[in-house]
């Protein structure tokens, strides 16, 4: 590689005897508090490799300063994505044909200093005393796509690709996307989430560069990452140079689950990582090309480069707040904090809130008690087809989901509160297995059909990328036990992990 890098009727009768989904959130004022040390900017980063195929450690064109003192001072500083490093990656599409891997989070600010060759404004300021960087407080409102931003600077954008959920964000999980044409610059969109899930040759046909941007939330089930993987595999073999421009990860501060085992591959987690693998996407791009896990002939990883433009100033242990949702059933920071959780109840009966207000944001199910709220579940355009649709669930709302006001109710329903769930929370998956093994307990007297919990066992398995969490749950382990089955692959995938890092490690 060159230089620069799965009933009966009565239980279906009863379900149907028994709200919109919150809209793609608009664009807003992002105030990040940023807890750390004053960081120096990062540069564009460079993967390379030797000669003989083995991974060298990364390099930057720009020496990476290391952190100093680890305490956490007081300020905030606003960092920069790269998306909006103008200076970075502009000369890299001058005379090149270009198509850009977007969606509706590729945003960035109208008020981003004009693209020039010039040092970034931020990337002056770098040097400045730490007292000055804890007093300087900024805000930056993300409210142009960056398609927009690089046709106003005259960047030849050919064409557009889209991953799950379309350019506009607007589909529901799992629901195809079609190829279009947008209707802003009439450029072609297409689908990489449709007939093909991988750039064809067709898409690619005169193609020079390709631009990745998409924020993602950190888990390896969400399937932007597998979207880059193939990206990366389609360019790579017809060499084409592709260019990522990192956001920061909203669950960057975990590194936690089991490891994917390679039986349990699916698009839904392809490589062998963690659920929680604490990386963004840039430095999981270099970790994809430095361990070839790409599905390409060796000497392919030769044939073009791979140029992650980092976010500046970023800390991996600070909080995020995305200025767009990432996904339809993604509306907000809870929903991106208890997700990681929260999915894997998609290969169970329980409902995350598809068809209610409060998508991954509550647990529920229309018989097992989760709580006293009832939430209605109803088709809206993010969940078409929810599950328990038409029913009211018996749910728990988490903490910070102000509960719905049901029609005919005079008052709100309350919430339970309880520890805020961060990271991956086992207890929340034995606890839900436990109350369904309850209920079966208390109804199997009755002609009352019983509750299947895993009622897709084989698509739980593909979310864990193993069946190990499924057979532990259903012996009753602790979650300690569970997590300690974990330890051994975990430790070697944080060692592997370290060559591929852009910025400070949470370690």
């Amino acid at each position: 590689m060159k230089v620069l890098t799965s009933v009966t009727l009565n239980k279906v009768f009863r379900r149907l005897t028994s709200s919109a989904f919150i809209a793609v959130l608009s664009s807003a004022l992002i105030s990040l508090s940023l807890n750390g040390c004053a960081q120096q900017s990062l540069s564009t980063h460079v993967y390379t490799r030797n000669t003989n195929g083995k991974a060298k450690h990364p390099t930057l064109i720009e020496k990476q300063p290391t952190l100093g003192d680890k305490q956490p001072v007081s300020g905030t500083k606003q960092f920069t994505v790269g998306a909006e490093r103008y200076s970075k990656y502009l000369h890299l599409l001058a005379g090149k044909r270009i198509s850009l891997v977007v969606n509706q989070s590729a945003l960035v600010s109208s008020h981003s200093a004009l693209p020039s060759s010039k040092v970034e404004p931020e990337e002056r300021e770098s040097s400045n005393s730490l007292a000055t960087q804890k007093n300087k407080i900024k805000t930056s409102q993300r409210n142009q796509h960056l398609l927009d931003a690089l046709l106003q600077s005259s960047v030849n954008v050919v064409s557009i690709m889209s991953p799950e959920h379309g350019f506009r964000g607007d589909k529901g999980a799992g629901e195809k996307v079609d190829s279009n044409i947008d209707a802003k610059t009439g450029l072609p969109i297409y689908s990489l989430y449709g007939a093909t899930k991988k750039p064809s040759p067709d898409m690619l046909d005169g193609i020079d560069v390709i631009v990745f941007d998409i924020q993602d939330v950190g888990v390896r089930f969400y399937t932007y990452l597998s979207t880059l993987h193939y990206v990366l595999e389609a360019a790579f073999a017809r060499d084409i140079d592709v260019i990522v421009l990192d956001r920061p990860n909203p669950n960057g501060s975990y590194v936690d689950g089991p490891v994917l085992q390679s039986e349990f591959s699916s698009f839904i987690g392809m490589h062998p990582i963690p659920v929680l693998h604490g990386m963004t996407l840039g430095e999981l791009a270099q970790m994809i090309v430095g361990e070839q896990w790409l599905d390409i002939d060796a000497s392919s990883y030769d044939n073009a480069k791979l140029t992650v433009v980092p976010v500046q100033d970023y800390l991996r242990t600070a909080h995020y707040s995305l200025p767009v949702a990432p996904s339809p059933n993604l509306p907000n920071d809870l929903s991106i904090r208890l997700y990681p959780t929260l999915c894997f109840f998609e290969g169970t009966d329980v409902s995350i809130g598809r068809g209610t207000d409060f998508p991954f944001q509550l647990i529920g199910h229309p018989f097992v008690e989760f709580g006293k709220t009832k939430i209605p579940v109803n088709a809206n355009s993010a969940a078409p087809h929810p599950k328990h649709e038409n029913t009211l669930l018996s749910a728990h709302v988490f903490s910070y989901a102000d509960p719905t006001i049901l029609e005919g109710s005079d008052s709100k329903q309350t919430t339970h509160k309880r520890s805020p769930i961060s990271g991956l929370d086992i207890a929340t998956l034995i606890d839900a297995y436990s109350r369904f093994s309850e209920y079966n307990k208390v109804i199997s007297a009755s002609d009352a059909s019983e509750e299947t919990f895993f009622t897709r066992p084989d698509f739980f398995d593909k979310l864990a990328g193993t069946d190990a969490l499924r057979f532990q749950i259903q012996a009753a382990k602790t979650p300690a036990e569970i997590r300690q089955s974990w330890q051994k692959e975990l430790s070697k995938f944080r060692e592997k992990r370290k060559a591929y890092l852009l910025y400070e490690d949470t370690d």
